[in-house]
């Protein structure tokens, strides 16, 4: 059966999708499936470009390692495990010049495919192993679909956010 990322401010998923399981994936979901969000603390992650140097969460990584013009890494991002006060705003910072990895500043798409991809997957192979081992054996029996704010599974576009709901559906997919 198919696995499909859906928004999750879409009105219509009952109806385009009926007698699928719908499991909201973002940080706002209920556990266990809260656990796929970039968000969620699960501690013991992995930094790229420093050894020995582990974040609570996923989006923690990501903006630890994003720089801007008036500030450069932020490195007590990767302490936050409250989901809450995570993100390093352009409203308050202006635009980012990039994240940092070995020394080097990386352009979106490239910190994407260097830095969220590497940590995220990390995360679904350590930590959360065992949903998308379920979400792979609950696919396989019924249509599923997980709920995301974004829908774009493509790195290379970069006029949208990432979803990670996109990335599960891909590791499911390889299983």
């Amino acid at each position: 059966m198919p696995l499909h990322v859906a928004s999750r401010r879409r009105t219509t998923l009952h109806r385009d999708f009926p007698d699928a399981l719908i499991l909201d994936v973002t940080s706002r979901g209920p556990e266990p499936w809260v656990r796929l969000s970039p968000f969620y603390p699960h501690g013991g992650i992995p930094v790229p470009g420093h050894p020995g140097l582990t974040g609570m969460s996923v989006e923690g990584v990501w903006q630890a390692l994003k720089v801007f013009a008036s500030e450069q890494e932020d490195f007590s991002k990767l302490d936050i495990a409250t989901m809450k006060g995570i993100k390093r705003t352009v409203r308050r910072l202006g635009p980012p010049l990039g994240h940092r990895l070995h020394g080097r500043l990386l352009g979106y798409e490239e910190a994407r495919r260097s830095i969220y991809l590497p940590t995220y997957r990390w995360m679904l192979d350590h930590r959360a192993s065992d949903l998308v081992a379920e979400l792979r054996d609950l696919s396989a029996e019924r249509t599923v679909v997980l709920l995301d704010y974004t829908t774009n599974g493509d790195v290379a576009d970069l006029t949208t956010p990432l979803s990670h709901a996109a990335l599960v559906t891909q590791r499911v997919q390889e299983g």
